[in-house]
């Protein structure tokens, strides 16, 4: 029976995060996100849109997410009879951009469709694991001694990969502290979010004595030639992060060399049924996946862990516990176990937002009937 959808519910929330987190693009101390719930002749679903506070990661920001969504991508839903999930991207393609904003809208109709049918998202996309390994991204710290405080922390708690945010200043002493702090033994990134140029590629190649398992964008998400480029000047294999936004562009970047490993944002490419393609290319052509992370509440966290379960997805994500982040989360919390967490085998994504959390961090609520 196809899914009929009476409503969308736009809900903003705001939840404290544990310590600020700081990148190259600013420090969050909040985690300020907008949640979508489709009703539907059957189960409601729920859908995360990561779109940040302000357009630094990417052009989006969760402000105009909201906006879009209501003004011009549900209508396009309402006009369309009883569309599958899978159908979602194709009837939204005409409105151009946004794919955080539209990843969210086919997530919440994707759970509701799983929820009717039995079916968990990790069996609709393909999961082979009942759990996946963790890492953690450590952000900018103000001194060495926290910042291996920070690692030591982690590291006793089982995470299985540290990823150390960079910007030009604040790169290689970091990643020198880890490295002879820790020994050769820890599996260890480093994630630049865009902050270099090609100018900087000395800084850069001073990065490859501590032997890093990747280095995350370097250069601007525009920049694909670039990275290639920079590929044959330094010997940490690049991992492609923001320029990565559909398989498309996944296939075209691996044809040019540009990069090694890719990480696959789920809200980045527009959606879970995307990111699925995108696994696949890498699949394809041998270039390994995992899965990251926009400090997702339990609703996002919930997916993303089901996608990390699938075959190619070979590296520990961002999918950290819930406590990473937050002192209370929207759902049950996510907790680590020999540094995995479980794939949730319930309907749909497997978890359900808790009353008392959506009343203590909801700064708003839209309904928008058919």
């Amino acid at each position: 029976m196809p899914i009929a959808i009476d409503a969308f519910e736009l809900r903003r929330v705001r939840i404290p995060l544990v310590t600020p987190f700081r990148t190259s693009f600013g420090t969050d101390t909040h985690r300020d996100a907008l949640l979508i719930r489709a009703f539907t002749n059957g189960p409601a679903g729920w859908g995360e849109c990561v779109a940040d506070l302000q357009p630094l990661y990417s052009p989006e920001y969760v402000d105009g997410a909201s906006q879009v969504t209501e003004r011009y991508l549900i209508p396009r839903i309402f006009a369309a009879d009883a569309p599958p999930a899978a159908a979602i991207a194709g009837i939204l393609a005409r409105v151009q951009g946004h794919p955080m904003a539209k990843g969210a809208l086919e997530m919440a109709v994707l759970d509701a469709e799983l929820r009717a049918e039995g079916v968990s998202f990790g069996q609709r996309l393909g999961a082979v694991r009942e759990r996946v390994d963790c890492g953690v991204s450590v952000g900018i710290q103000d001194s060495p001694e926290r910042l291996i405080d920070l690692v030591t922390e982690y590291l006793s708690a089982g995470y299985k990969r540290i990823k150390l945010k960079i910007e030009p200043g604040s790169d290689v002493e970091a990643v020198r502290t880890v490295r002879e702090h820790f020994g050769d033994g820890l599996l260890l990134s480093a994630d630049a979010n865009a902050a270099y140029t090609l100018d900087d590629v000395d800084a850069l190649r001073a990065l490859d004595p501590f032997h890093l398992s990747m280095l995350e964008q370097p250069l601007a998400a525009d920049d694909i030639p670039g990275h290639a480029q920079l590929a044959t000047q330094i010997s940490s294999p690049i991992c492609l992060d923001e320029s990565i936004i559909s398989a498309r562009s996944a296939a075209f970047a691996i044809s040019v060399g540009a990069c090694k490993i890719i990480n696959i944002k789920p809200g980045r490419v527009g959606g879970y049924l995307e990111a699925v393609k995108v696994h696949d290319v890498c699949a394809a052509n041998q270039i390994p996946v995992w899965c990251g992370g926009m400090l997702e509440t339990g609703v996002g966290r919930a997916a993303n862990v089901a996608l990390a379960a699938l075959p190619n997805f070979t590296l520990p994500g961002d999918t950290s516990a819930s406590e990473r982040y937050f002192l209370e989360d929207l759902t049950a919390p996510f907790v680590l176990e020999a540094g995995q967490l479980a794939v949730p085998t319930g309907p749909g994504i497997g978890v359900e937002p808790l009353a008392s959390s959506l009343r203590a961090f909801t700064t708003s609520v839209t309904l928008i009937r058919r």
